[in-house]
């Protein structure tokens, strides 16, 4: 718990950045276990690199766990992050799935993006990195 430097604070100090933000992780109480955990983020927002008009997502994670969890105010901080970056939907799925692997090492994580159409067209990239046949096994 010395690690967790976000919650707790009494004045939250938004990140204005990915690069900013710090993901924070707890350790998991339960290794000998392979389990699920899903997270659901309803209120996703990024910019359109070329226009810098807003996205909107709802922007879903699965993962199974190995020695870390992470940290649901630093995760909150994170995606709250993106608020001012422009990115592309297939872009911002894929580097959220990567700086949570980056820090959590889990043995599965799913990162998926239901993005609001523009101009018709609705997008929903999903990412997947890890053992693929244990979340298949636990599904």
């Amino acid at each position: 718990m010395e690690n967790l430097t976000l919650l707790g604070e009494s004045i939250t100090q938004y990140p204005s950045s990915p690069a900013e933000a710090k993901l924070e992780c707890i350790d998991n109480n339960w290794t000998k276990n392979d389990y699920i955990i899903e997270l659901d983020c309803h209120e996703f927002t990024c910019l359109c690199p070329k226009t810098s008009q807003p996205d909107f997502a709802e922007i879903k994670i699965i993962y199974i766990p190995d020695k870390l969890l992470i940290e649901s105010k630093a995760l909150k901080l994170y995606l709250f992050s993106y608020r001012n970056t422009g990115i592309f939907h297939e872009f911002v799925i894929n580097q959220i799935a990567n700086h949570l692997q980056d820090v959590l090492k889990a043995k599965y994580i799913q990162v998926q993006g239901i993005f609001s159409p523009r101009g018709g067209i609705a997008i929903y990239p999903k990412v997947q990195l890890g053992d693929l046949e244990l979340f298949r096994k636990l599904s």
